[in-house]
């Protein structure tokens, strides 16, 4: 019984919400909304029979554009079909303020070029609706391990996938306690860049001002404007030296 209660307790896994801006090749959701001006939400995606089928929203300011997008959809050499499903299913399915212009999509792909499991299968499970516009993927997810351990998992991601993933917003149940005490570690220059994207909405979505928009409210150039960006997210989740300038 005594060695028993000496035996130390595991700790409860922490478990943290992620706001991942995602890009990765041979991918026919960034190729084509990085071409047509016009962006997509995925609702569900399933893999059967070794392939994957994908229900989405595509989503534009008018419909000729969403058209364009479904065109450039069809058409790529990543997808094997493509279908507007038709408006008699649940309305309540799309999401609201999407766009002007809403349309239906049912497309299936080879799961080769699918990012979706290399995520799930790391314990990364989608808490929101996946959207893709400009030629980037945004995933909020939800994982039940430590800082470290999630960020050695991106990092497979990375490499098994050739993907560049940056964190854009992190939480946990220890994050309002820690974030106040490192803001503390930002340099006045990163303080001043991230309360201005943060009042800005530059982590909304969709994003209320572009970096090039906040950088000019500072005068600095966008390049300059990120580099301070990425370090105070670094410094605030805890991934960098607080001297490290």
């Amino acid at each position: 019984m005594g060695e028993a209660l000496n035996k130390p307790l595991n700790k409860p896994l922490q478990t943290s919400q992620l706001a991942l801006r995602i890009w990765h090749p041979n991918c026919w959701t960034l190729q084509t909304t990085e071409t047509v001006e016009a962006g997509l939400i995925a609702h569900g995606v399933y893999k059967y029979d070794d392939v994957v089928s994908a229900r989405l929203t595509a989503y534009a300011d008018t419909t000729n554009k969403i058209d364009d997008l479904v065109v450039e959809i069809k058409d790529s050499s990543l997808t094997e079909r493509a279908k507007v499903i038709n408006e008699y299913f649940d309305p309540n399915l799309r999401t609201r303020r999407a766009g002007n212009a809403t349309k239906e999509l049912l497309v299936e792909y080879e799961p080769e070029n699918s990012i979706h499991d290399a995520f799930v299968s790391r314990g990364f499970v989608p808490e929101e609706e996946i959207r893709m516009a400009d030629g980037f993927e945004y995933w909020t997810v939800i994982v039940s391990a430590s800082r470290n351990t999630i960020q050695e998992r991106l990092d497979e991601i990375r490499r098994e996938m050739e993907a560049e993933i940056t964190i854009e917003g992190m939480k946990s149940a220890q994050t309002s306690a820690n974030q106040e005490q490192r803001t503390n570690q930002l340099s006045e220059r990163q303080r001043e860049v991230f309360e201005l994207a943060q009042r800005g909405g530059y982590y909304e979505w969709p994003r209320e001002k572009s970096a090039t928009e906040l950088a000019s409210k500072v005068d600095i150039s966008k390049t300059t404007f990120l580099e301070h960006l990425r370090k105070a997210e670094a410094k605030i989740l805890g991934e960098l030296d607080p001297v490290n300038e």
